[in-house]
């Protein structure tokens, strides 16, 4: 298995990660003080999309907001949903002028100049490390490309594409796009070095992979373009319906699980990954839920005591409540488990699964009767405390305060057609790349950008590709 291993072990790391916000009031909190707090909902690792129609949709909502604000027909609007967030009606001198969209008005998202940026930075520092000479003096045979993993029939193409344009545009760099199932037909791992080479389709699935990687190395001898992997960014793997083909990865020529096979295939190359196996479990729940222990934190930021302004508690005080469902609750997760079992407050909280994508959370009664489903209650104590014991099945969840963001008046559009107008609630995304060695050195790490979707306020998911929400611009007022 170290073996195996090796070439992944000197890949650089790519992120291009999404922090998603929102803004949150405890419900006994008095609505006419405004008093909400930024919180973090959770951290996307893979597949952190919409970065390239949420710009292009901030835009028009730019364009819009004032061409009608010179008309007068926005104030009202934007005033009634300012005031929702603050508590109080915008004062006269509060505001600025027409001109200062930097202090009133849609940002800007930067989004598809900086992702794009990253991308490119690790598929130069790649080609720099293996590509000893520049593209334009390698042989025509062999090109180095950025692969996107997609799913077949992705209904997400524009997204995806704008970012695969700009990267052409602005970098000169090729992609690539292929499903897991194509990545085990045509794309194929040099055992010697760990490069992954993209070959024609329609070879033969079962042929020795050895004999393969000698037939391309012939195949390039003719000079017929062989393209090299650089980067290898997931747009799908992080769902159980991305591997059809089930989990048979047995070593033979049985073997049944195709899109695990290729999956290990990529994970064990030198191509630099987005994300790699390490950032993409770290955007799993349970993580997030450990980070909020007490002194987790202060692993990571061993001198922020000493710090003038410490970062820690900044950092602790965007965290909502966040409680284990595992072997290592403690007695404040099993309280907040009581919680909605004897003291109705189902309402109170969201029951969450170790999955990225949308519309597989618990919330109300159906949380309350996953949790009593797979609870027992062994006795009671002096005080009238329940002790409960947790069933094995809880422990892929986690268990997470439920925010209450503020309500405001919208017109959602879908498909070109109204679906109609009323309250809404809106969650913000915040785009950030990283690129990292494989010793841990980070080379880059900005802000890459915003995204806001908003839906109606009595949907409970979230996601705008599983159709519960919709893209929307933040107003900085």
């Amino acid at each position: 298995e170290e073996e195996r291993g090796k070439f992944a072990k000197t890949a650089d790391r790519l992120g291009i990660h999404r922090s998603d916000y929102m803004l949150h009031r405890p419900p006994s909190s008095s609505s006419s003080s405004g008093g909400y707090e930024l919180k973090q909902v959770e951290l996307n690792t893979i597949a952190s999309s919409f970065a390239g129609l949420a710009e292009r949709v901030a835009d028009l909502h730019g364009f819009l907001t004032e061409r009608l604000r010179d008309e007068g027909t926005l104030d009202a609007f934007l005033e009634e949903n300012e005031s929702a967030v603050s508590g109080s009606s915008p004062r006269e001198d509060d505001r600025v002028d027409d001109g200062d969209r930097r202090k009133r008005g849609v940002p800007r998202s930067p989004a598809m100049t900086r992702l794009p940026s990253a991308m490119a930075l690790a598929h130069e520092r790649y080609r720099r490390r293996y590509l000893s000479s520049s593209s334009d003096e390698r042989p025509a045979s062999v090109r180095p490309v950025v692969l996107f993993v997609v799913q077949p029939g992705e209904t997400n193409t524009v997204d995806q594409r704008l970012l695969e344009f700009r990267l052409w545009e602005d970098h000169g760099i090729g992609v690539v796009r292929l499903s897991l199932a194509e990545v085990y037909r045509r794309v194929r791992l040099d055992e010697t070095d760990g490069r992954l080479l993209l070959g024609d389709d329609g070879e033969d699935d079962n042929e020795n992979e050895n004999d393969e990687m000698e037939n391309m190395e012939t195949t390039s001898e003719r000079n017929v373009i062989q393209r090299e992997i650089t980067v290898v960014y997931f747009r799908a793997g992080y769902a159980p319906t991305d591997y059809p083909s089930g989990y048979d990865t047995s070593p033979d020529d049985d073997a049944t699980g195709i899109e695990w096979l290729a999956r290990e295939r990529l994970e064990r190359s030198r191509a630099a990954k987005c994300p790699s196996l390490g950032y993409h479990l770290a955007g799993c729940k349970k993580v997030q839920q450990e980070l909020a222990r007490p002194g987790v934190l202060e692993r990571f930021f061993p001198n922020d005591d000493r710090e003038e302004t410490p970062v820690v508690p900044l950092l602790r005080s965007a965290f909502a409540g966040l409680y284990a469902l595992g072997a290592d609750a403690d007695e404040g997760d099993l309280d907040a488990v009581r919680d909605v079992l004897f003291r109705e407050g189902e309402g109170r909280y969201v029951l969450k699964p170790q999955r990225e994508g949308g519309g597989y959370n618990f919330y109300g009664k159906e949380l309350a009767n996953k949790l009593r489903q797979h609870c027992t209650v062994v006795d009671e104590d002096g005080d009238g405390k329940q002790n409960i014991v947790l069933g094995n099945a809880l422990s892929e969840f986690i268990l997470m305060e439920r925010l209450f963001p503020p309500q405001q008046r919208a017109i959602l559009l879908r498909n070109g057609i109204v679906e109609g107008s009323g309250m809404t609630i809106s969650e913000l995304g915040c785009f950030g790349t990283i690129v990292a060695s494989a010793e841990g050195e980070v080379v880059h790490n900005e802000y890459a950008g915003f995204l806001l979707r908003t839906k109606f306020s009595g949907v409970d998911e979230g996601g705008v590709a599983s159709g519960f929400a919709t893209l929307s611009s933040p107003y900085l007022c």
